[in-house]
């Protein structure tokens, strides 16, 4: 009998043993995970509206204070909302009154009522190009809420983008702002004039913007006295890059005089100067003033340059005419002494160029452009978005030698 007995407890523990062996933990997760995800979900966003009640309750646990000694009591509740997953969400609001009958506001709730909150969802959506119609597709589907329909996500990202276009019009200048690069654009039929400014350390730095009908000297004027008043040193030399308009020179000229040492871009230069061309001539052409500005030396540079422009006035006249305006212009950071690499990076508006890029390819889903406010609103968003992206460039440790070169000229 024991030894029956016996033999039958040790079959059981072998049996025990083979099944704790073969439900590990990571099966019984892997198999369970699956089915489970939703419900992970689900109970993670109802544990968030539980602690935002709970942090309610504990505010007016402090607002009632002592028993017997309340200043204020409660008063029921009532419908109310809280901003949460990207959406309104529904929320029983407790409420509080005082010993006058008054109501007392309840501050985290109003925390957790911001619209705020519910922009910059509607902001980070919008960024990636999901459109009015497909936002409520788009967010989580394991809360029930509602402020998400197609009018409502137009409101959001109006007032978003409007907070970020008075942000960026009225924040301050960087100090030391040793090149400042003008371009303009024509976007969605209005001209918007964009300043990039770079410090001291190669960090780079949108600095504002401004909206005319067309690319003129009154836009830029705008521009860069808004930036004077902001905080841009028009006392110190800077190098401005600016591309071929005869405008931007004279903007630059009125607001910034002498101060401004300039550079012409020379690709905005290259292409004016190419459209006059037959297709045939262009790359000659393209070869000559290529090479022409890869000379170390400026004196050689300008005299290829101006060997070029006596080419091109045999037949093709307004080339040459093109060529010649602003053509010393374009040498600026030859004459600087400026290393090569810092050089070819700086003798073009590039780096504006990108960020107008940008702006292109995360509005070409919009198809109804209603005033130039929103033009604004919507370059704005996208070019301070694309400066969080921003990367220092190739040259920028040399750029204490620009320093040096601009407060010795």
């Amino acid at each position: 009998m024991r030894t029956y007995v016996r033999k039958q407890q040790q079959a059981k523990r072998k049996a025990l043993n083979q099944t704790t062996r073969q439900l590990q933990p990571e099966q019984i997760l892997g198999e369970l995970l699956p089915s489970m995800r939703q419900d992970i979900e689900s109970f993670a966003a109802e544990l968030g509206l539980v602690v935002m009640e709970r942090m309610i309750e504990e505010e007016i646990r402090q607002k009632l204070g002592a028993w017997g000694q309340q200043p204020a009591h409660r008063h029921g509740s009532q419908p109310g909302y809280v901003c949460f997953g990207g959406r309104k969400v529904p929320f029983q609001r407790p409420r509080v009154r005082n010993l006058q009958k008054e109501e007392v506001s309840l501050s985290s709730y109003r925390a957790f009522q911001t619209q705020g909150k519910l922009q910059e969802a509607v902001a980070r959506k919008m960024m990636r190009q999901c459109s009015t119609r497909d936002y409520q597709g788009a967010i989580e589907g394991c809360l029930k809420g509602y402020g998400i329909s197609r009018s409502s996500v137009s409101r959001h990202w109006k007032a978003a983008t409007a907070r970020e276009l008075k942000a960026l019009m009225e924040r301050p200048v960087p100090p030391e702002v040793l090149v400042l690069m003008i371009d303009s654009k024509f976007f969605a039929g209005d001209c918007l004039a964009v300043a990039l400014g770079i410090d001291s350390q190669g960090k780079k730095h949108v600095l504002g913007l401004w909206h005319g009908a067309t690319e003129n000297s009154t836009v830029v004027s705008g521009l860069l006295q808004d930036l004077v008043s902001r905080g841009l040193d028009d006392q110190q030399k800077m190098l401005i890059v600016i591309d071929g308009a005869k405008a931007l020179r004279k903007a630059v000229r009125m607001v910034l005089g002498d101060r401004a040492v300039v550079q012409r871009c020379r690709i905005h230069k290259l292409r004016n100067v190419l459209d006059y061309l037959p297709r045939e001539k262009q790359a000659q052409a393209r070869r000559r003033l290529t090479m022409a500005w890869g000379q170390k030396d400026p004196d050689s540079a300008e005299k290829q340059l101006r060997s070029a422009a006596r080419w091109l006035q045999k037949c093709w006249p307004m080339a040459a005419n093109s060529l010649l305006e602003g053509l010393e212009e374009t040498l600026t950071v030859q004459r600087l002494n400026l290393p090569a690499k810092l050089s070819r990076a700086l003798s073009n508006t590039n780096i504006i160029e990108n960020c107008f890029s940008g702006v292109a390819y995360r509005t070409h889903r919009v198809k109804n452009w209603q005033d130039p406010q929103m033009v604004m609103r919507w370059a704005a968003n996208c070019l301070l978005w694309a400066e969080q992206r921003f990367r220092r460039f190739n040259g920028c440790e040399q750029l204490r030698l620009l320093e040096k070169s601009l407060r010795q000229n």
